[in-house]
């Protein structure tokens, strides 16, 4: 067996689906066995390999291993010359492994190389090359020194920046999404360390290959895609806790008593900054970005008050403090709590629920204002005005927590923002072309070759032309018609255009919609789904309590 590719699989189907279907074609020629190992999904996954690809070698697991032991569960039978590493949320190009095969025999040193990985967006993953965490070298990532000199020979050595991304080079870390391994190798350093439970087996392993006289590699000659899959869950505090303990584990087993104190030292503020951040950001959504609100909102009213009593009774002072102090915060509460039952204080914010959130709680500030004494009634007109103005300032400072990656503001709904479809002529269908446009806001299809449909817009390589002309925000790539390696290669050519990229399966598997797509928006669409469950459980929780006073009263 010259090959054996082992992806452990923990509930993502929808992922697991094209990166098989990209593995399979990138093995043709290759006599080569598939391995997948799952973790105990609860998702389809098993059935999924059971019924579309019978022929891969599936490994069900009753519990969660983690990802080491998961691998060594294949590796420990595998007879291959060679074997992969590979992450679920991955797409191959189809000279993938026929490269890495080829540079591996003809470099005998080479014990293990990594590949270049770039994600949904078409962007460069700096952790295609690493080197070891160092004392030091952590230091310089944690305090920044890192971001701020990345070409530094000094700073910049956690991610190689100063090494040109389309250069072979000799590293020392690999990344475990894509871990291309002689098993020559690991019959010297053994498999993999099952102490690291998730996180942190990748780097060990690449340190024992160098102990053991090998060398590791990156590799840019080919290219695969890397969604990132657990990359939302990076600013939870789970993900700081598991990350530092594998860390921690590392040091202790491969560093000298001396090293191992400043590394740890290290590892505990680095997990004490996380922690603090994560903390901030997620009190900067559910408290400081209300009370922000508030205090910009309540300020505006204290500005625009004494201007509209000048204007209209030419007196700066006709309104009474009362009014000031008592009703304007009522009404400044009323606009926010219906900001917050259309979700704009949750991750991603639609512009139009914002605008409507303003509108149904000026709407309610009118009703109550009706039925208040006529010595309360003071002005509708500062109402309005109030209206205009916090609309304008939640508008604002949503756009400057978009900047700052806190609160991100959706200009364009998903079904609205202008899309193309990239197809083989000759495999279309009528079914796949009325999924997308009922779907999606269809601009035109692009090809390999020229045909009649209707809005053709031209062949697939004038994409960066066709983007900047009719303004397209969407691109679509039929997987099976374009080849994978032409959908990385298109995908680079545009990557600086901040496109949306999604890939779609062969029309025969328009069966299922839950894990027909992958896109680079996924985790957004998966959130603005949670926050619709969050709204409607929030809003029955709010009905609830106007029942319980509707009984009281």
């Amino acid at each position: 067996m010259r090959l054996s590719v082992v992806i452990v699989s923990y509930n993502v189907k929808k992922h697991l689906e094209q990166c098989l279907f990209s593995v399979q074609k990138a093995s043709i020629g290759i006599e080569t066995e598939i391995y997948v190992i799952d973790n105990n999904s609860v998702d389809g996954s098993v059935e999924l390999v059971q019924n579309s690809f019978p022929e891969i070698k599936l490994i069900v697991n009753k519990d969660n291993k983690g990802f080491a032991t998961a691998c060594n569960q294949a590796l420990s039978v595998s007879k291959s010359k060679y074997a992969l590493l590979l992450n679920p949320d991955t797409v191959v190009a189809e000279d993938t492994f026929i490269s890495c095969i080829k540079f591996m025999d003809d470099h005998l040193e080479a014990g293990a190389l990594g590949v270049k990985m770039i994600n949904g967006k078409g962007e460069f993953l700096p952790e295609s090359k690493r080197s070891l965490p160092t004392p030091l070298i952590s230091f310089y990532k944690i305090f920044g020194l890192s971001a701020l000199f990345p070409k530094s020979k000094t700073f910049g050595k956690y991610q190689l920046r100063y090494i040109d991304k389309n250069e072979i080079a000799e590293i020392e870390v690999l990344s475990g999404a894509y871990m291309f391994l002689r098993m020559e190798t690991l019959q010297k350093t053994g498999l993999l360390d099952e102490d690291f439970f998730m996180y942190g087996e990748d780097i060990d392993l690449s340190y024992r290959i160098i102990k053991s006289g090998y060398k590791n590699y990156y590799f840019p000659e080919t290219t695969i895609i890397h969604y990132k899959g657990e990359s939302t869950k990076k600013g939870s505090l789970n993900y700081v806790r598991i990350f530092y303990q594998a860390m921690s584990i590392f040091a202790k087993k491969h560093y000298s008593d001396k090293n191992l104190k400043w590394f740890l030292f290290f590892i505990h503020l680095a997990i004490y900054l996380r922690a603090g951040i994560s903390i901030l950001k997620r009190l900067s959504r559910k408290i400081l970005l209300p009370l922000l609100d508030f205090t910009l909102i309540f300020f505006s009213f204290r500005y625009i008050i004494p201007l509209w009593g000048n204007y209209k009774f030419g007196s700066p002072g006709y309104y009474s403090s009362e009014i000031i102090n008592l009703f304007i915060p009522a009404y400044i509460l009323i606009w926010l709590f219906f900001v917050l039952l259309n979700g704009g204080y949750q991750k991603y914010i639609n512009s139009k629920k914002l605008f409507r959130s303003i509108i149904y709680g000026s709407i309610a500030i009118l009703i109550i204002y009706s039925l208040l004494p006529e010595h309360y009634r003071f002005s509708r007109a500062i109402i309005l005005i109030g209206t205009v103005t916090t609309f304008v300032i939640l508008y604002l400072s949503r756009i400057i927590t978009s900047l700052f990656k806190i609160n991100i503001l959706d200009f364009m709904g998903r079904k609205q923002q202008k899309t193309v479809v990239i197809y083989e002529a000759d495999n279309h269908d009528d079914k796949l072309s009325d999924f997308f446009e009922n779907k999606f806001n269809i601009i035109g299809y692009l090809s390999k070759k020229t045909n009649t449909k209707v809005n053709y817009l031209g062949n697939f390589s004038r994409l960066p032309e066709i983007i900047d002309f009719y303004k397209i925000s969407r691109v679509i790539y039929v997987l099976g018609d374009i080849s994978t390696t032409e959908i990385i290669n298109s995908m680079l050519t545009v990557s600086k255009k901040n496109i949306a990229f999604k890939i779609v399966l062969p029309a025969k598997s328009i069966t299922d919609n839950n894990f027909l797509i992958i896109d680079v928006g996924e985790h957004a669409e998966i959130n603005s789904k949670l926050n619709k469950s969050t709204d409607n459980k929030l809003r029955k929780k709010i009905f609830t309590i106007f029942k319980f006073f509707k009984k009281i009263v």
